[in-house]
């Protein structure tokens, strides 16, 4: 009889007990690759980490070297009217007093009323190898002559290619014999908070003068312009260092140093930087057109409040409110309406009302945009063709920035209180009283609970409530209607759109 012949492993796998040991050994040889592959993910994750967020440098003598040459000193010159000396009483003849100032000022000669020339200094530097150098508009504004001195000690007479108040940058050109040392700009969204960061100037006069610290803060507000969007950096900054710039480790530069905030006028370790990313389309614009050409939608906005967003159905706070759309403007031609919530910009999210105003300034004028809005409940999207702000600024057309209005319709003469308001249709005597244009919608607050919310929120007697919850209102019973509304539909605040003082703005009140 013949036999079957098994190797020793096909033995081994017919075995309960060493099947057991295999699959055993099989898990265990799976449990150390996973562990393997999970360290040297690990491994590459914290190469990565490190690899951005770099040591601290041994030292910033190389850097500064390597960009010393390319910032420079910027003196200014400006004649300044003495015409209104010291006031001296005109005595009467004979008065003692009369007597004491002649004699005094045959002495001492009388007070000199000819102009007299004052000088400032800044800092700036050379974006471009042909003569252009960034600085501070502060820094040269209202210089009769402006004098640019390099790092060899060379003095140039610049020319003032342009400047932007609004984000006081300006751009100054000079001719010198040959090509000047330049840098470049580098990426200001890339830095985060804690990078290393190198500030070059000329403070209190002392040129070439090199600092260093961290970035503090991104995205400040400090009430400078419409487009703060400063990088706070502890780099001591003081008098003089205006218009310099602030390096990364690249070299590249990541804000024009604008601002510090001191209570003695010296270092307190707070200054600000406009970002580059800014700043560097300032600069563009000027040396192209000698001007800035800001992208332009035509709204008003203010901020969504936690309350403004719960009366909207907005499951958050986010976005930018329109309180009123420019008569003539593109956000007028494209549909936009006073009320809706601005959610996003050609893409890009809004989270904040102040991001709007700078995204839409960065964006080109002419560019067909598409915006997201909230309206009614739901999203909706329209898309814009931008204007140009300065030819709007221009033309006149902002002076009119408020939503367009409509003769108040009939309703009952009598008034009503709501929420701790007084309210009444503005009849010809209430617009008498309050000063109003007869054709002027809505209603009128009469009174005001002291105690009430709508107290806190700053409404008085003669503001007029336009809407109710982005309903028109002509009298109180409609007033009474769309708060029942409201309360209907589970909300615990109302949305009124207000007008005082010739503006719109949209406030909520607590439903009480």
């Amino acid at each position: 009889m013949s036999r079957r012949l098994v190797s020793p492993s096909a033995a081994r796998a017919v075995s309960p007990q060493n099947a057991e040991e295999d699959a055993r050994t099989h898990w265990f040889r799976l449990w150390v690759l996973g562990s393997v592959l999970v360290i040297a993910q690990a491994l590459m994750a914290l190469s990565a980490a490190q690899a951005q967020a770099r040591p601290a440098p041994d030292g910033f003598a190389d850097l500064a070297e390597q960009l010393l040459p390319a910032v420079v000193n910027i003196s200014t010159t400006q004649t300044v009217s003495m015409d209104r000396g010291p006031v001296i009483p005109d005595f009467p003849e004979g008065s003692p007093f009369r007597e004491f100032f002649d004699e005094f000022f045959e002495r001492h000669g009388r007070p000199d009323s000819s102009p007299r020339r004052a000088t400032s200094l800044g800092s700036g530097f050379v974006i471009d190898a042909e003569g252009y150098i960034v600085t501070n508009t502060h820094v040269i504004a209202d210089a009769d002559e402006v004098t640019v001195t390099l790092s060899d000690d060379r003095a140039l007479t610049a020319e003032i290619v342009g400047r932007d108040p609004k984000t006081d940058i300006a751009l100054l050109k000079v001719s010198p014999d040959g090509a000047l040392p330049a840098v470049r700009w580098g990426d200001s969204d890339a830095s985060r908070v804690g990078d290393w960061v190198m500030a070059i100037g000329n403070p209190f006069g002392l040129g070439g003068s090199v600092t260093a610290g961290t970035i503090s803060a991104r995205a400040r507000d400090i009430n400078a312009g419409p487009y703060d969007n400063f990088i706070q950096t502890d780099a001591a900054i003081n008098r003089g260092n205006s218009g310099g710039p602030l390096f990364n480790l690249d070299g590249e530069v990541i804000g024009v140093n604008t601002a510090i905030f001191s209570p003695s006028g010296g270092s307190v370790g707070i200054g600000f930087a406009v970002p580059a990313n800014l700043a560097k389309q300032v600069v563009n614009d000027l040396k192209d057109y000698g001007r800035t050409r800001r992208g332009w939608l035509g709204v008003r906005i203010q901020t969504v409040t936690p309350e403004i967003a719960e009366s909207l159905g907005l499951d958050e706070a986010r976005g930018a409110l329109v309180a009123s759309v420019t008569q003539g403007g593109p956000a007028e031609a494209a549909g936009v309406q006073a009320g809706d919530v601005v959610l996003t910009f050609n893409g890009r999210p809004i989270d904040d009302m102040r991001q709007l105003p700078r995204i839409v300034a960065e964006t080109e004028v002419g560019a067909d945009v598409t915006v997201d809005l909230w309206r009614d409940g739901e999203r909706a999207s329209v898309s814009v063709e931008l204007g140009e702000l300065e030819a709007a600024e221009d033309s006149g057309l902002l002076a009119s920035n408020t939503v367009p209005t409509n003769p108040a319709a009939p309703g009952a003469v009598g008034g009503a209180t709501l929420l701790g308001l007084t309210v009444r249709p503005i009849t010809p005597e209430m617009a008498s009283t309050f000063d109003l244009p007869q054709d002027t919608p809505g209603v009128v607050i009469t009174d005001v609970d002291a105690e009430s919310d709508a107290a806190d929120k700053g409404l008085r007697p003669g503001h007029v409530i336009v809407e109710v919850n982005q309903a028109p209102v002509a009298n109180p019973d409609e007033v009474r209607a769309a708060l029942d509304q409201a309360r209907d539909a589970g909300r615990s605040s109302v949305l009124l759109l207000v007008q005082r003082d010739g503006t719109m703005s949209f406030l909520a009140l607590k439903l009480g």
